[in-house]
């Protein structure tokens, strides 16, 4: 597999939306709501997250985490043009994130765990970063990159976390994950 991060010379096709990968459906899965705390992992252009943002409200907060500061940014300039002002980046790997354990309602990437060297140890980090009983939710789509459902379930496994649903074909699924709820 080439994990490589999608380069931001290429992010005008990072605004294109892709069959099945709609926000309708990652917003059923995610169920972001006023006041949540949201982590989001390899933003691109923020497709996704300026959608997310505006459904937590000023009273919550969506902190997106990728590797490329011109990501960060550019998601950035886009949400200021919005007004939104709930959105926190940091550059990061998603390997190794920067946030205590139990911090995030819920956690999502769309087309981007196969771009991560070590999905698996991506999967181990956001079950950390999670509350107990969060929400994880991972979009691919076929490409080089994608991840198959299969292998998914397998990192899952091994990252204490399990496929609850999976909402589209093989070539284009969301799968919500869970985990052990800690005590």
């Amino acid at each position: 597999m080439d994990a490589a991060p999608y380069p931001y010379a290429q992010r005008r096709l990072l605004d294109l939306p892709l069959p099945f990968l709609t926000q309708r459906r990652l917003d059923g899965l995610l169920r972001p709501a006023p006041g949540d705390r949201i982590l989001e992992i390899g933003p691109g252009t923020g497709l996704q997250s300026l959608p997310v943002a505006r459904a937590l409200g000023p009273a919550g907060r969506l902190d997106i985490v990728d590797i490329q500061q011109d990501m960060l940014d550019h998601v950035m300039r886009r949400a200021t043009d919005l007004g939104l002002t709930n959105i926190v980046p940091t550059r990061a790997d998603a390997q190794r994130l920067p946030f205590p354990t139990d911090t995030f309602d819920a956690a999502y990437l769309v087309t981007a765990l196969g771009e991560i060297p070590s999905p698996g140890l991506t999967l181990l980090e956001l079950e950390r970063v999670l509350k107990p009983g969060g929400r994880l939710v991972v979009g691919e789509f076929f490409d080089r990159h994608q991840v198959r459902r299969a292998a998914l379930a397998r990192y899952a496994t091994l990252a204490g976390l399990r496929v609850e649903r999976v909402v589209g074909p093989p070539f284009a699924y969301f799968a919500r994950l869970t985990g052990p709820s800690r005590t």
